[in-house]
């Protein structure tokens, strides 16, 4: 594309001389011959030596206007001959020569009579002005196309895509080499275009290792040589044993956490002999102290007022019944004594007291589930997830 350009201003700067030798002459012979005293006038005079001057420099300044574009072309490609200019001297030469044929060729008449200007007709006057301004606009025209054939390119700076801060660490971490520099480790090993280079490992990966060997070492002299750390089955036993303590501690406070719904029965004799304690200081006076009894009910038969489930006993035992002359013994023991009396209590049933008392309330039985409802219970869950 700027070569185009650079040609077709070439063209036009040499085809604006051949125009401006053909304006001259046609402006001021295209009215026949000139009459002897129109080139008398002092104005016609000036008009001629200005378009003369303005004409001259367009030839100069086209001359450097065509050597500019001369050189831009030689930047792009090679000098190559062309036969644009001959064409051009051609044009203008028939030009000139067609002007004077117009003007010879014009019937003379006589002008009619009209105004002048300065002592000078007005359509020579006008045609005087017009090559005039035309000049000067090429003259603007070829100082604009000067300028910019010798003003320097600016330089096309190539701006590098800058690397992130990790990218820049992660190739300094593994000390990678840049591709300028792949021939310097290059072992001349070519396997299917596959070229092989001596790379190091990368920094960080060696480093690893390093510590690796001298934690092995650390480790084997003081676990295996000098004893001086315990050994897995050493840190074993020693973690079991927190655990039993922890879990000593943890039933301790759990046994006060009970309640009549989450109490069950405690068969373990430690447990009982404890409920049995309470039962002798607390119960005794009331219900005897083999159970039989006195003022309160038997507690050995299979009669309860107020059920006969280690629940139902353990929510007598705390919360009383005031109206029957039985306290609420929750201010007095813990939940886990508590719990330790019931199951006591609970444990005397089917034993012989000296003087058992008369059976009050209703029978209660343990509540038992057989296998038969156990199985017609999971045949209908089943058949209801189905």
């Amino acid at each position: 594309m700027q070569q185009r350009n650079f040609q077709r201003i070439k063209l036009f700067s040499i085809g604006i001389i051949g125009l401006f030798c053909v304006l001259v002459p046609s402006s001021v012979w295209a009215e026949g011959p000139p009459k002897p005293s129109a080139m008398a006038n002092p104005l016609a005079q000036v008009l001629v030596v200005i378009i003369a001057v303005l004409l001259l420099a367009i030839a100069l300044l086209s001359h450097v206007v065509l050597g500019a574009a001369e050189m831009k072309m030689k930047e792009f490609r090679e000098k190559r001959k062309s036969d644009a200019q001959p064409k051009v001297l051609m044009v203008i030469v028939f030009l000139l020569t067609s002007s004077f044929a117009f003007a010879a060729d014009e019937p003379a008449s006589s002008a009619p009579v009209s105004s002048t200007i300065s002592g000078l007709s007005p359509t020579a006057f006008y045609s005087l002005i017009s090559v005039v301004g035309v000049e000067l606009l090429v003259l603007l025209w070829l100082l604009y196309h000067l300028k910019s054939l010798l003003a320097k390119e600016k330089p096309v700076v190539i701006v590098a895509e800058k690397e992130s801060a990790i990218t820049r660490w992660w190739t300094k971490a593994n000390n990678f080499k840049p591709v300028q520099e792949e021939a310097t480790i290059d072992l001349g090993h070519d396997y299917d275009g596959i070229r092989e280079l001596d790379n190091r490992l990368p920094p960080w990966w060696l480093y690893g290792f390093y510590i690796c060997i001298i934690f092995a070492g650390i480790y084997l002299w003081r676990y295996h040589v000098t004893h001086t750390a315990p050994s897995s089955l050493e840190e074993l036993a020693a973690v079991m044993k927190k655990a039993e303590a922890d879990k000593e501690n943890y039933l301790k406070k759990a046994a006060n956490n009970v309640n009549e719904n989450t109490v069950t029965y405690l068969s373990d004799a430690t447990a009982l002999e404890a409920g049995k304690k309470i039962f002798v200081t607390a119960c005794a006076a009331c219900h005897a102290a083999d159970g039989g009894g006195l003022v309160g009910p038997n507690l050995v038969d299979e009669y309860w007022l107020h059920g006969g489930s280690v629940s139902d006993i353990f929510k007598s035992i705390k919360y009383g019944w005031p109206e029957k002359g039985m306290k609420s013994w929750k201010d007095d023991y813990s939940p886990a004594q508590i719990a330790q009396l019931a199951s006591y209590i609970k444990s005397l049933k089917g034993t012989r007291p000296a003087t058992a008392k008369e059976p009050q309330g209703e029978i209660y039985k343990e509540q038992s589930v057989s296998v038969d409802s156990l199985t017609k219970e999971s045949t209908v869950i089943k058949s209801g997830l189905k």
